[in-house]
């Protein structure tokens, strides 16, 4: 599984400039909604909140994978985010995000087993700073893809 077979470049925004977690959340949980991914942004977005109360969701480097399994979730899907400015989010740096990988997954079985590939097939490619250095500065969506191939 490689990310360019996951990522649907309909549900990647390169050109977000959202000024809170909330407001990011709300507009890639939007894209989510208008294709398809999940059925309803309120409980899709009540169950990434459940999650992120476990424990912070920023990696650091400016990146944020938020996620959570849910039962609003239709198809397994991946939206990206690439925030004009800085915002404030919990993250292990001390930094705000910039980058945002939102995991929509259901919360059955094959929910959980696509989630754990999602996270780690991600996780590989985001301990490099080039990748994360060229997924910051994409301007569209192919741009996104690229940086991760």
């Amino acid at each position: 599984m490689e990310v360019k077979d996951i990522v649907d470049l309909a549900i990647v925004k390169t050109n977000m400039t959202a000024k809170t977690k909330d407001e990011a959340l709300h507009d890639l949980a939007n894209q989510l909604l208008a294709n398809g991914y999940i059925s309803e942004v309120s409980g899709f977005i009540e169950d990434i909140y459940a999650r992120e109360a476990e424990g912070q969701t920023g990696i650091g480097n400016y990146i944020a994978i938020p996620h959570g399994k849910s039962a609003y979730v239709n198809k397994v899907g991946v939206a990206i985010g690439i925030n004009q400015e800085e915002i404030p989010w919990e993250s292990l740096d001390g930094k705000g995000v910039k980058g945002i990988i939102l995991f929509a997954v259901g919360n059955d079985n094959e929910g959980a087993n696509e989630h754990l590939k999602l996270l780690s097939l991600f996780a590989r490619k985001l301990g490099n700073d080039e990748v994360i250095e060229e997924l910051l500065q994409a301007k569209r969506p192919e741009d996104v893809v690229e940086a991760f191939a």
